[in-house]
Protein backbone atom coordinates (compact mmCIF):
# COMPACT_ATOMS: atom_id res chain seq x y z
CA UNK A 1 0.00 0.00 0.00
CA UNK A 2 1.48 3.37 -1.20
CA UNK A 3 2.30 5.46 2.40
CA UNK A 4 0.96 9.01 0.83
CA UNK A 5 -2.47 7.08 0.10
CA UNK A 6 -4.95 7.43 2.80
CA UNK A 7 -7.37 4.59 3.12
CA UNK A 8 -11.16 5.22 2.38
CA UNK A 9 -13.18 4.45 5.40
CA UNK A 10 -16.95 4.19 5.35
CA UNK A 11 -18.56 4.69 8.89
CA UNK A 12 -22.20 4.50 9.60
CA UNK A 13 -23.53 5.19 12.70
CA UNK A 14 -27.09 6.89 13.10
CA UNK A 15 -25.67 9.23 15.66
CA UNK A 16 -24.12 12.41 15.48
CA UNK A 17 -21.75 11.96 18.13
CA UNK A 18 -20.24 9.11 17.14
CA UNK A 19 -20.01 9.61 13.20
CA UNK A 20 -18.68 13.88 14.58
CA UNK A 21 -15.67 11.83 17.30
CA UNK A 22 -14.93 9.08 14.68
CA UNK A 23 -13.93 11.97 11.47
CA UNK A 24 -11.90 14.19 14.01
CA UNK A 25 -10.11 11.59 15.55
CA UNK A 26 -9.21 9.50 12.08
CA UNK A 27 -9.02 12.32 9.85
CA UNK A 28 -5.40 12.75 9.56
CA UNK A 29 -4.75 8.72 8.76
CA UNK A 30 -8.12 8.35 6.98
CA UNK A 31 -10.05 9.78 4.16
CA UNK A 32 -13.35 9.88 6.10
CA UNK A 33 -16.84 8.91 4.46
CA UNK A 34 -19.43 9.10 7.09
CA UNK A 35 -23.27 7.74 6.96
CA UNK A 36 -26.24 8.04 9.18
CA UNK A 37 -28.25 5.70 8.21
CA UNK A 38 -27.37 2.30 6.29
CA UNK A 39 -29.45 3.77 3.07
CA UNK A 40 -26.99 6.64 2.74
CA UNK A 41 -24.11 4.33 3.20
CA UNK A 42 -25.17 2.13 0.68
CA UNK A 43 -25.32 5.25 -1.54
CA UNK A 44 -22.04 6.19 -0.95
CA UNK A 45 -20.99 2.52 -1.73
CA UNK A 46 -22.20 2.98 -4.88
CA UNK A 47 -20.39 5.76 -5.79
CA UNK A 48 -16.94 4.76 -4.81
CA UNK A 49 -14.93 1.88 -4.17
CA UNK A 50 -14.60 2.00 -0.33
CA UNK A 51 -11.34 -0.49 1.18
CA UNK A 52 -13.30 -0.44 4.87
CA UNK A 53 -16.67 -0.60 5.52
CA UNK A 54 -17.55 -0.09 9.75
CA UNK A 55 -21.24 -0.13 10.98
CA UNK A 56 -22.47 -0.03 14.18
CA UNK A 57 -25.26 -2.65 14.90
CA UNK A 58 -28.63 -1.35 16.34
CA UNK A 59 -29.91 1.23 14.07
CA UNK A 60 -33.40 2.76 12.90
CA UNK A 61 -34.85 0.71 10.03
CA UNK A 62 -31.31 -1.35 8.97
CA UNK A 63 -29.41 -3.23 11.27
CA UNK A 64 -25.52 -2.80 10.70
CA UNK A 65 -25.47 -6.52 10.19
CA UNK A 66 -28.17 -6.09 7.43
CA UNK A 67 -25.72 -3.73 5.81
CA UNK A 68 -23.12 -6.14 6.03
CA UNK A 69 -24.97 -8.74 4.41
CA UNK A 70 -25.96 -6.25 1.54
CA UNK A 71 -21.89 -5.12 1.15
CA UNK A 72 -20.66 -8.97 1.13
CA UNK A 73 -22.67 -9.53 -2.11
CA UNK A 74 -22.02 -6.36 -4.28
CA UNK A 75 -18.34 -5.85 -2.73
CA UNK A 76 -17.28 -9.16 -1.35
CA UNK A 77 -13.25 -7.97 -1.32
CA UNK A 78 -14.04 -5.34 1.02
CA UNK A 79 -13.18 -5.53 5.01
CA UNK A 80 -16.26 -4.92 7.00
CA UNK A 81 -16.06 -4.10 10.53
CA UNK A 82 -18.96 -4.44 13.18
CA UNK A 83 -18.44 -1.65 15.80
CA UNK A 84 -21.19 -1.78 18.29
CA UNK A 85 -22.01 -1.11 22.68
CA UNK A 86 -24.34 -3.33 23.11
CA UNK A 87 -22.83 -7.42 23.56
CA UNK A 88 -25.62 -9.17 21.19
CA UNK A 89 -24.90 -12.90 20.30
CA UNK A 90 -27.14 -13.18 17.89
CA UNK A 91 -25.85 -9.92 16.04
CA UNK A 92 -22.04 -10.82 16.21
CA UNK A 93 -23.47 -14.87 14.74
CA UNK A 94 -24.97 -12.43 11.89
CA UNK A 95 -22.12 -10.34 11.27
CA UNK A 96 -19.79 -13.25 10.75
CA UNK A 97 -21.96 -15.52 8.90
CA UNK A 98 -24.16 -12.99 6.55
CA UNK A 99 -21.50 -9.95 7.07
CA UNK A 100 -18.00 -11.72 6.49
CA UNK A 101 -16.68 -9.23 9.24
CA UNK A 102 -13.00 -8.93 9.13
CA UNK A 103 -13.41 -7.62 13.02
CA UNK A 104 -15.75 -7.58 15.63
CA UNK A 105 -15.51 -4.17 17.99
CA UNK A 106 -17.40 -2.24 20.77
CA UNK A 107 -17.99 0.75 21.80
CA UNK A 108 -16.70 3.32 23.04
CA UNK A 109 -13.72 2.34 21.03
CA UNK A 110 -9.70 2.43 21.92
CA UNK A 111 -8.50 5.14 19.15
CA UNK A 112 -5.12 3.19 18.87
CA UNK A 113 -6.40 -0.34 18.77
CA UNK A 114 -9.32 0.62 16.22
CA UNK A 115 -6.72 2.97 14.37
CA UNK A 116 -4.54 -0.43 13.79
CA UNK A 117 -7.53 -2.46 13.07
CA UNK A 118 -8.21 0.22 9.70
CA UNK A 119 -4.64 0.19 8.97
CA UNK A 120 -4.47 -3.50 8.78
CA UNK A 121 -7.59 -3.73 7.03
CA UNK A 122 -6.65 -1.71 4.48
CA UNK A 123 -3.54 -3.84 4.02
CA UNK A 124 -5.63 -7.14 3.28
CA UNK A 125 -7.71 -5.19 0.82
CA UNK A 126 -4.90 -3.64 -0.78
CA UNK A 127 -3.10 -7.30 -1.08
CA UNK A 128 -6.02 -8.86 -1.93
CA UNK A 129 -6.59 -6.34 -5.28
CA UNK A 130 -2.80 -7.06 -5.50
CA UNK A 131 -3.57 -11.00 -6.04
CA UNK A 132 -6.24 -10.63 -8.64
CA UNK A 133 -4.87 -8.32 -10.79
CA UNK A 134 -1.40 -10.45 -10.89
CA UNK A 135 -4.04 -13.48 -11.21
CA UNK A 136 -5.13 -11.71 -14.71
CA UNK A 137 -2.10 -10.88 -15.21
CA UNK A 138 -0.53 -15.28 -14.92
CA UNK A 139 -4.17 -15.87 -17.30
CA UNK A 140 -3.11 -13.82 -19.99
CA UNK A 141 0.21 -14.82 -19.92
CA UNK A 142 -0.86 -18.70 -19.98
CA UNK A 143 -3.32 -17.87 -23.13
CA UNK A 144 -0.37 -16.02 -24.34
CA UNK A 145 2.02 -18.99 -24.03
CA UNK A 146 -0.66 -21.37 -25.14
CA UNK A 147 -1.12 -19.57 -28.43
CA UNK A 148 2.32 -19.65 -29.25
CA UNK A 149 2.40 -22.75 -28.56
CA UNK A 150 -0.13 -24.00 -31.09
CA UNK A 151 1.37 -22.00 -33.91
CA UNK A 152 4.69 -23.56 -33.72
CA UNK A 153 3.08 -26.85 -33.52
CA UNK A 154 1.13 -25.69 -37.21
CA UNK A 155 3.85 -24.77 -38.64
Amino acid sequence: MDNNIKPLVLYVDDEDNNLNAFRAGYRRDFEIYTASSALEGLKILEEREIPVLITDQRMPEVLGTELLAEAVQKYPDQMRILLTGFSDIDALKDAVNRGQIYKYMQKPWNHDELKETIILAAQIYQLKKERIEMQEKLLLNNEQLEFILRQKLLS
